[in-house]
């Protein structure tokens, strides 16, 4: 974006600011700290080096004040003021490298003396931020691989999450294969332990991948945990998925880094599914930490291909309010529709979730609906667990409830039975 005043490009970041001070006051000394200014007056900062680099308070927006105070701290009053504030900082100074970015508009607002809570609500980029690659695949690439070309994509992950061998593996994915199923996954947890190798189970799985694609024409999109803190070792493990034929890998997005990401991208043949494990420490303090609106679009920057965000219900923490507005996140564009990712409703999914996503995001098949246990753990077993799930989405396009539906429909009236 352009600054109104200058026309300059900008990073803009909104700040959600909880001080017994003044927000205002607190944002001020924040643009300085984490651009051109400290804590006392520099004979160098001059008038031509801050419009060159410094930081700008451009909007402050009042909020509720709190009774307490987001970080525990000693008590300096019974009123904690809060503000949403927007921050401009000239892409001059940043540019359009990551790791600025996170050292100066992300990483250091933390550190302001004065605040009892501080949040980063939003980032908005200008153009010259397109340099990023995006998504290889995104929402289209994604359907075309799995053969999809309409309709919503039905996946599975492997359960019990760990503790498999490749060999007791392979035939479950033979069954979730003929079960109908678009994709199936790794656990995130699962990525080369000693039981089960990575190479042990690209060997052990793919020949049942590529058997089904011979009678029935179709690819199930495998997705295998490729994650390593050496970028060199996740490269090799993405080697070993490509040169077997497959097409897809699990990425560990906060445990791989902003470089380790990076990294694959620019070589990577797969698609990207990314696992966000780790965001809860940044976000479950709501006065502390990010809003995912923020997070999402640097990771969508660096090539995340499907995004798992939970879902309706979840058996996680997460508000199905939270999953929403993720699922909103994740489908506006940043700067045009190819850097929308797929979503991926997740976390304790089975059919009884399906009527009420597919109506509170708005009405879309764009996406892919992952069930783990509300699969497996069906009475009648993993084909039945897929059907069922199945039966729900028919239910939501056809405009009926799942006990409408379930009728006519033994596998949803079983779930139902067993989860509603």
């Amino acid at each position: 974006m352009q600054d109104k005043n200058t026309g300059k490009d900008v990073i803009r970041v909104t700040y959600r600011i909880e001080t017994p001070d003044s927000p205002e006051k607190i944002a001020n000394k924040m643009a300085g700290d984490q651009s051109t200014g400290t804590f006392t007056e520099l004979p160098g900062e001059s008038e031509e080096v801050r419009a060159r680099c410094a930081a700008h308070v451009v909007d402050v927006r009042p909020l509720e004040p709190h009774s307490f105070a987001s970080i525990p701290e000693p008590a300096t009053g019974k009123r904690y003021n809060r503000a949403d504030v927007d921050i401009e900082f000239p892409l001059e100074a940043i540019g359009t490298d990551i790791a600025a970015l996170a050292t100066i508009a992300i990483g250091g607002a933390f550190s302001i003396r004065g605040v009892s809570g501080i949040r980063i609500m939003d980032i908005d980029l200008p153009d010259a931020w397109r340099c990023h690659p995006g998504p290889q695949f995104g929402i289209a690439g994604s359907r075309k691989l799995m053969g999809v070309k309409e309709g919503v994509m039905i996946a599975s992950i492997i359960k019990p999450s760990l503790g498999l061998l490749p060999e007791e593996t392979a035939p479950i994915i033979a069954e979730l294969c003929a079960a109908g199923v678009d994709f199936i996954k790794d656990d995130e947890k699962l990525m080369s332990p000693g039981y089960s190798p990575l190479e042990k189970r690209v060997e052990a799985f793919m020949p049942v991948i590529k058997d089904h694609e011979q009678k029935t024409g179709k690819k199930v999109m495998y997705a295998f945990g490729i994650s390593s803190a050496d970028p060199d070792e996740m490269m090799r493990n993405h080697d070993i998925v490509l040169k077997a034929g497959g097409n897809a890998a699990v990425i560990n997005i906060n445990s791989v880094g902003y470089g380790g990401m990076s990294f694959l991208r620019k070589r990577s043949g797969l698609c990207l599914h990314a696992h966000r494990n780790g965001w809860d420490i940044m976000t479950r303090n709501p006065g502390m930490g990010m809003e995912f609106s923020a997070y999402q679009k640097i990771w969508r920057l660096l090539g995340v291909d499907q995004f798992q965000i939970n879902g309706i219900r979840a058996k996680y923490w997460e508000s199905d309010e939270s999953f929403i507005k993720s699922f909103k996140d994740c489908m506006t564009p940043i700067f045009d529709e190819s850097d929308r990712p797929l979503p991926v409703v997740c976390s304790g999914q089975w059919g009884g979730q399906a009527v009420d996503t597919y109506q509170r995001t708005g009405k879309t098949l764009d996406l892919m609906y992952l069930g783990g246990g509300g699969i497996h753990g069906h009475p009648a077993g993993v084909a039945a667990g897929v059907r069922a799930i199945r039966q729900a989405w028919e239910a939501a396009e056809e405009g009926l409830t799942l006990e409408q539906k379930a009728k006519s429909c033994s596998e949803l009236a079983a779930s139902l039975a067993k989860w509603g």
